[in-house]
C-alpha cells in the first residue's frame, strides 16, 4: 500500500503493483483483499482505486495503513481454466481470526463472522473467500467455521502475517445464495396465490436430489 487519502468513509487507494497492471486498463477490476475495486489511474508500477462507504463498513480496507501488503487479483477471463471457486469480489462481511494452529505441513485458521447469517453457506468441504483466497473448509457450527492452508499459500498471501484477533474479508459462493432467492421468491409467490408459471425447484428436489 503506497498512499491513502480518507474522507469520512470515503477512501481513494494508491497500491504498489507489476504483475496485476500488465494489460490493464482504466475501468478494469482488481481485487484487493478479496474486494472489487476499479482502476481509475494507473502508471507503471502502481494503480488507484475509490473506495465507497458501503465497502469500507463491509471490508477490512478501513483498517489498511500504507506499507501495509495486500492480496490482488485481476478479473479472470471467461476462456481461463477455473482452478478455484466463483468469486466476485462482493463481500458478505467481515470476520476475526480465532486461531491459528500448525498441523503437520498445514496451518489451521479458525474463524468467526461478524454476520452469523452469512454462516448458513460455509459448510465442510465446501469453498470460501478469505481476504481473496479461496479455501476449502474443513468444519464449520453455528458459530465459527474452519480452513487448512499449504504453506504455498501462506507464502504467497497477506495470510502469513495474520494471526488471531485479525480482521480478514469473507465471501461465500455465490451460487447458494441464488438458490436460496429461487426458493425465497417461489415461496412469496405461492403464499400470495401467484398465477404465474410454477418453478419445478423447490427446497424437497434439492434435498433428495443431494444438493441439500
Amino acid at each position: 500500500m503506497r498512499r491513502i487519502y480518507r474522507q469520512g468513509q470515503a477512501m481513494m487507494l494508491t497500491i504498489e503493483a507489476q504483475k496485476v497492471l500488465e494489460d490493464a486498463t482504466i475501468g478494469d477490476s482488481i481485487a484487493v483483499n478479496g474486494v472489487c475495486l476499479t482502476v481509475v489511474a494507473f502508471d507503471g508500477d502502481s494503480f488507484t482505486a475509490d473506495v465507497m462507504p458501503e465497502t469500507y463498513r463491509q471490508t477490512n480496507l478501513g483498517e489498511l495503513r500504507p506499507g501495509n501488503p495486500v492480496n490482488l487479483e485481476r478479473a479472470m477471463g471467461a476462456q481461463k481454466r477455473f482452478g478455484g471457486h466463483i468469486v466476485q469480489g462482493h463481500v458478505d462481511t467481515s470476520g476475526r481470526i480465532i486461531s491459528r494452529q500448525p498441523e503437520e505441513n498445514a496451518v489451521v485458521f479458525t474463524l468467526e463472522p461478524d454476520d452469523k447469517a452469512m454462516l448458513r453457506y460455509v459448510l465442510p468441504r465446501g469453498s470460501i473467500a478469505i481476504d481473496g483466497i479461496s479455501l476449502t473448509v474443513i468444519r464449520a457450527d453455528k458459530d465459527t467455521f474452519a480452513v487448512s492452508i499449504i504453506p504455498h499459500t501462506l507464502a504467497e498471501t497477506v495470510l502469513a502475517l495474520k494471526g488471531p484477533g485479525d480482521r480478514v474479508n469473507l465471501e461465500s459462493d455465490i451460487l447458494g445464495k441464488y438458490v436460496e432467492r429461487l426458493l425465497t421468491f417461489q415461496s412469496t409467490e405461492q403464499a400470495g396465490g401467484s398465477r404465474g408459471r410454477k418453478s419445478g425447484l423447490t427446497q424437497t428436489f434439492l434435498e433428495e436430489n443431494g444438493f441439500l
